[in-house]
């Protein structure tokens, strides 16, 4: 049995070959290209097939697979054959058609793509129209992974539209930051990132399903389907009726198909009043007194994910007033604010970081927004702005705050330029929120009661201790309020870096980044850690959430 498996597959690649041979010899008896349409990477697109109906591409052997503008590539089995030749005279009418001579099989590749155009008559915008009470009937049913799982199971339609509409619905009742679709060796999964976990929604898609279920988020991102090799980024919208929710998305290989991973950009979910981040007082006062500075530097810092570009918008809408001008660089644009001119990056039309910032410098702007600080170049012209009478913010990647001086240093900025330009250094994380609804009281023994002394009685004198004076540890534990995942939304634990004039000094000598802690701590920084734990303290999150996001808890000891 295996041998005859074996020599019929053996067969059938000699038909291929001899069927691709014989496309060679007409193409060069008829002096045009040959063009191998399943083995060569000709990226097949859906606004070009749309040109020619699938019934007139059968009867004809002919499909157009790119257009480019006014330029149409059109593959055909006999350019000839008069009904070939009419279709392509038709296109010429408004196209400038390019011909290629090509096989039934590789015909029979591209007919496959009629299945994902849709029978509405209008281009594809990149928006996806979601019917708002089929979107609120949606919603209503998957308001939990286990519903969302149920969903899917008992989804019995044959379009991949309606299943990816119920992926969608499932995110935004669920409030997903991302959706993960990941190929398995026999099919797929669905995960939802929900406070910055991963959460398993469904595990059970067949290969043939999660294959259209890829498909169709790259036609919706304007992806080229048939490139499976290589990654690949786009966006679409989804078109709800009080708002339009952008999806950013990723398409890489990997060892059994394409994952993709969609974010989610709901203008509802983004926190840009600053008093509502998570602030300490005594941190929100430092932070207001230095961006109502009329010049300076203001960096955050942190991972990806971390919430650094929330906050500086935050920033942004803070201080915006009607007679000032704000314009940002930024690499993608997240959110759209209002009265903000905002500007992407964009390498192919070499508008990076430092060149936009050059540019922006030239509308005379009085704040400016720099996504990210990735080289000398840009930070010198950001320092350069701040010393100037500009207010920048910007974001560096560093563990913590005062590593922020040390990465620039290396980076190559003279110190004499970074001690009197930069203002202050914001490290950022985000911790998930337990739920306010079914949050359970803990026990505290003895030695962490003594513990928590301590540590309140080690903290920097800026620090009110009055709202620790009885404080009360809380654990999660799980309500339909929270979805039974015990925590409710995120917020974010900060450590402030200002540069004051005896930092300034320092900054000067080039200095370690262990010296620079000594001083801040002298100063009177409280770590990222210090504020997670305060937050505990407050019931605002858990020691386990602090502790998976800034490592072990570190106690102040006895002595």
């Amino acid at each position: 049995m295996f041998q005859t498996k074996a020599l019929e597959e053996k067969l059938a690649q000699y038909r291929r070959d001899a069927e691709e041979a014989d496309a060679k010899r007409r193409a060069a008896a008829l002096k045009l290209p040959y063009l191998n349409l399943v083995s060569v990477k000709v990226p097949t697109e859906i606004k070009a097939i749309r040109f020619v109906s699938e019934a007139e591409s059968r009867e004809a052997l002919v499909v157009p697979v790119q257009s480019v503008g006014k330029k149409l590539l059109v593959a055909a089995f006999n350019p000839e054959k008069p009904e070939t030749k009419a279709i392509i005279e038709r296109l010429r009418g408004s196209h400038t058609v390019q011909v290629v001579v090509t096989s039934i099989a590789s015909l029979a590749h591209v007919w496959n793509y009629y299945q994902y155009v849709p029978t509405e008559e209008h281009e594809i915008s990149g928006k996806v129209q979601i019917d708002h009470a089929r979107l609120e009937e949606l919603t209503g049913h998957v308001g939990t992974l286990e519903e969302v799982r149920h969903a899917i199971t008992e989804w019995k339609s044959s379009l991949t539209s309606e299943i990816l509409e119920i992926v969608v619905a499932g995110a935004l009742a669920l409030g997903a930051s991302d959706i993960h679709l990941e190929p398995r060796e026999s099919g797929g999964a669905l995960r939802y990132r929900l406070d910055g976990l991963l959460y398993a929604a469904f595990d059970g898609f067949v290969a043939h399903t999660y294959h259209s279920l890829i498909t169709r988020v790259k036609l919706l991102s304007n992806l080229k389907l048939n490139v499976t090799t290589e990654p690949q980024d786009g966006r679409f919208t989804i078109d709800l009726e009080d708002r339009d929710i952008e999806v950013r998305t990723s398409i890489i290989p990997s060892e059994y198909g394409e994952t993709a991973v969609m974010r989610i950009l709901d203008p509802n979910a983004l926190k840009v009043d600053l008093e509502a981040l998570g602030w300490r007082p005594d941190d929100l006062a430092i932070v207001k007194d230095e961006v109502k500075k009329p010049n300076g530097l203001v960096l955050n810092t942190g991972p990806t994910g971390s919430g650094k570009t929330t906050t500086l918008y935050a920033f942004l809408k803070h201080v915006w007033r009607p007679e000032i001008k704000i314009i940002t660089v930024e690499d993608p644009i997240e959110y759209h604010l209002p009265g903000i001119s905002q500007t992407q990056v964009d390498p192919d039309a070499r508008y990076t970081f430092a060149s936009g910032l050059r540019a922006i410098l030239r509308q005379d702007p009085n704040i400016i927004l720099v996504g990210e600080i990735r080289d000398k170049e840009t930070a010198e012209i950001a320092l350069n702005a701040s010393l100037t009478g500009h207010i920048v913010f910007s974001t560096l990647h560093t563990n913590d705050a005062v590593g922020a001086v040390p990465r620039l240093l290396d980076l190559g900025v003279p110190a004499q330029t970074l001690g009197p330009a930069l203002s202050l250094v914001i490290a950022q994380r985000l911790v998930r929120a337990l739920c306010p609804t079914c949050r359970a009281p803990v026990a505290v023994s003895k030695e962490e009661e003594d513990q928590i002394k301590r540590f309140l009685k080690k903290l920097p004198a800026r620090v009110d201790r009055t709202p620790y004076a009885h404080p009360t540890v809380f654990a999660p534990k799980g309500c339909p309020d929270c979805k039974n995942l015990g925590y409710r939304g995120r917020t974010s634990i900060f450590e402030l870096f200002p540069v004051t004039e005896a930092m300034e000094a320092v900054i000067y000598k080039n200095p370690t980044e262990l010296e620079l802690a000594r001083l801040a701590r002298d100063e009177g920084m409280t770590t990222i850690q210090e504020d997670g734990i305060l937050k505990v303290l407050r019931g605002i999150t858990s020691f386990e959430e602090v502790e998976r996001v800034t490592g072990p808890l570190s106690w102040p000891n006895e002595t």
